[in-house]
């Protein structure tokens, strides 16, 4: 029987969770039809999603249809719950993307295709709700063309292709288009491999809640997928962590080669105690899984979300991240409790980014929005028992360079010694943090190299000009020194930190650091009469856009660029000066230079030298006593000469100017 995993993707209230039931009920996996607005959805397993009316946790079911067992994996709709949605990504088959008939393709959406691209997701797109007004087939499949791909192509009928359709899907591919040409036909293996190497995308169309379409769909899905290659050896991909009502940690994975039993060794020494099944809200214990199967594991407590196990490789670093941070008011409640039970979420959503900060005895989350934050305090309240608040919130900033330097630190108190020479250069936009070593094993050894590396993994590093999150920076150890006696690996963290901390403040000096800022990619649908307004509030927001285009007669379409500072608030704006007719779509679009970094470093006042925590000085030892040096005065005194002058310095940068 063919074994294939299938997450559902969507936009919010498109239908997603709608589909999911009446897959499950046209297969019989299901009795009675749940709907999500009457609480009793199948995969809506938390009270808290029945009381919301939406998905919040990804959920697993199973169903068979004739030679196809297939594990659908249904995921939140909502942009606030996008991390979710991204980690179980790497793990599926094949997607089904849900897009509403009246709708059409919407800003979440877009970003949904781009990440299946990202991972190379092979999808089938099922337009539902197109029983209702507006929906018009020619128009949305049109619309699914020229803004995902133009490889979507109707695949309406359970049997053969109809012959326009199969010259579409010809002409996806040189290969296939010869074929063809030369035969009139394309062979079914054909057209799956054109499906799995994303050429070709089938789309159908119906109306999950009257289960028209449905059946179409599944058989397309039972003639047109193909189950994936394994290994013979042990493999398998965590994409989500949780704890079930006894509070047992659970590792869900997909294994992807050879079998997982109970008792096995996955990771270290630690065993797993038991694999479970999952089915909606109920499980079996299974004595074995076999490669493509999905399970939860308990006894695990070292994984995470986008880990590979046995032979497989560690996922992607996520696209989707949070733009937001909220300081964590304790109100009545203890501050360690509330750390713990933070601790405890940001072990099943690592994108919480949950810091305690022991100076300031300050909390604080990082989230994509007000709809999770309302859902993390209701969280918070009914699992833990703790009633807290938040603060206003404020946007996440981050810092880079825009040079490179060759920063030092030293550390030498009496008995201890470490230097440590750090390389700090620009990377691309997006490219995050990257730590590695260009040093020879005569000047350091690999493990105090490794200690060093580990070092600058360990906490998060900040930048000097307001201590946000540092980013897109390559950092190369490129040289070091050790004593025979008095070095301990404790010297070599606080002599890598010093040398990071001392080249950034070097470079604040130069007005080589930079502030980043979050920025939306923006699409606002207003009535033409109102299109100077939009457009004079996207310049004083400081904001980019495109070229209006008409949308019918009376209505403009505006698409660009702007931070999220300024437009967190502005559909509240919209809805006011539109009379609740214009549309704005916002998505996250990654960080990019701040329009106004001097008025925010201003603001926020924030203090290098006096962070104790990230301090950029150095300790140096003379007559049997260690004694501090200013970051500025390390260079006079280092012991190791600098690997690069200003001149090569220099080059470097320009070198990454020209990459970039």
């Amino acid at each position: 029987m063919k074994q294939i995993t299938a997450g559902i993707v969507a936009h919010v209230d498109a239908g997603k969770t709608t589909l999911s039931e009446a897959l499950l009920y046209r297969a019989g996996a299901l009795r009675q039809l749940g709907r999500v607005d009457n609480g009793d959805a199948f995969l809506d397993t938390e009270a808290l999603e029945k009381k919301r009316g939406i998905t919040i946790f990804s959920h697993q079911a199973s169903l068979q249809y004739d030679d196809l067992n297939l594990t659908l994996l249904d995921t939140p709709g909502h942009l606030d719950f996008a991390s979710a949605t991204e980690q179980v990504l790497p793990v599926l088959d094949v997607a089904i993307l849900v897009v509403s008939g009246p709708a059409g393709v919407q800003g979440y959406t877009r970003t949904l295709w781009r990440l299946l691209a990202r991972y190379q997701v092979p999808v089938f797109i099922f337009v539902n709700k197109m029983d209702a007004v507006g929906a018009d087939r020619d128009t949305v499949l049109a619309q699914l063309k020229t803004q995902l791909d133009d490889g979507v192509i109707a695949f309406d009928a359970d049997h053969a292709l109809a012959d326009a359709a199969l010259e579409d899907v010809a002409t996806t591919d040189e290969n296939a288009l010869a074929t063809y040409l030369e035969t009139g036909t394309l062979p079914d293996d054909k057209v799956q491999d054109l499906i799995a190497r994303r050429k070709v995308f089938p789309v159908y169309f119906g109306a999950a809640l009257k289960l028209t379409g449905v059946d179409d769909l599944m058989a397309g899905f039972a003639k047109w997928t193909r189950e994936a290659t394994s290994t013979p050896e042990f493999g398998a991909k965590v994409f989500k962590i949780s704890h079930d009502d006894k509070n047992e940690r659970l590792t869900w994975l997909r294994v992807t080669g050879g079998q997982l039993r109970p008792k096995d060794l996955v990771l270290g020494d630690q065993k797993i105690n038991q694999l479970r099944i999952y089915d909606g809200a109920k499980y079996t214990v299974a004595p074995v899984v076999e490669a493509g199967q999905v399970c939860a594991a308990v006894g695990l407590v070292d994984t995470f979300a986008g880990q590979g196990l046995g032979v497989a490789a560690n996922a992607q670093a996520p696209l989707l991240q949070p733009v937001l941070t909220y300081k964590l008011d304790p109100m009545q409640e203890d501050l360690h409790a509330c750390l713990a039970a933070l601790q405890t979420l940001a072990d099943e959503d690592p994108q919480l980014h949950v810091t305690w900060s022991s100076h300031l005895q300050e909390l604080r989350v990082q989230i994509m929005g007000a709809v999770q934050l309302e859902i993390l305090q209701q969280i918070l309240r009914d699992r833990f028992g703790l009633t807290i608040g938040f603060d206003a919130g404020s946007i996440l900033y981050k810092e880079t360079v825009t040079q490179a330097i060759e920063g030092v630190g030293h550390f030498e108190p009496l008995r201890h010694y470490a230097e440590v020479h750090l390389l700090l250069r620009p990377s691309p936009r997006g490219s995050g943090l990257q730590f590695d070593a260009d040093v020879s094993l005569e000047v350091l050894g690999k493990n105090f190299q490794q200690l060093v590396l580990a070092s600058l993994r360990a906490k998060e590093q900040l930048g000097v000009l307001v201590g946000a999150p540092l980013t897109d920076m390559r950092v190369t150890l490129v040289t070091s020194r050790s004593h025979l006696e008095h070095t301990v690996g404790g010297d070599f963290k606080e002599a890598t930190w010093r040398a990071l901390r001392q080249g950034l403040m070097t470079l604040r000096e130069k007005g080589a650091c930079q502030l980043l800022e979050p920025w939306y990619r923006f699409s606002l649908e207003v009535a033409q009469s109102q299109l100077g307004r939009a457009m004079t509030d996207i310049q004083r927001m400081s904001g980019r856009f495109e070229p209006p285009v008409d949308v019918g007669t009376e209505m403009a379409l505006l698409t660009g660029v702007a931070p999220v500072s300024e437009m967190q608030n502005y559909a509240q704006e919209v809805s006011a000066y539109t009379h609740g007719k214009g549309q704005l779509e916002v998505l996250v679009d990654g960080y990019r230079p701040c329009h106004n970094a001097e008025a925010v470093i201003a603001a926020r006042g924030y203090d290098p030298v006096g962070d104790l925590e990230n301090t950029p000085g150095s300790v140096f030892c003379a007559h049997g006593a260690g004694y501090p040096v200013h970051w500025d005065d390390v260079p006079r005194t280092q012991h190791l000469a600098n690997v690069y002058d200003d001149a090569a310095l220099a080059a470097m940068t320009q070198g990454d100017s020209d990459d970039k």
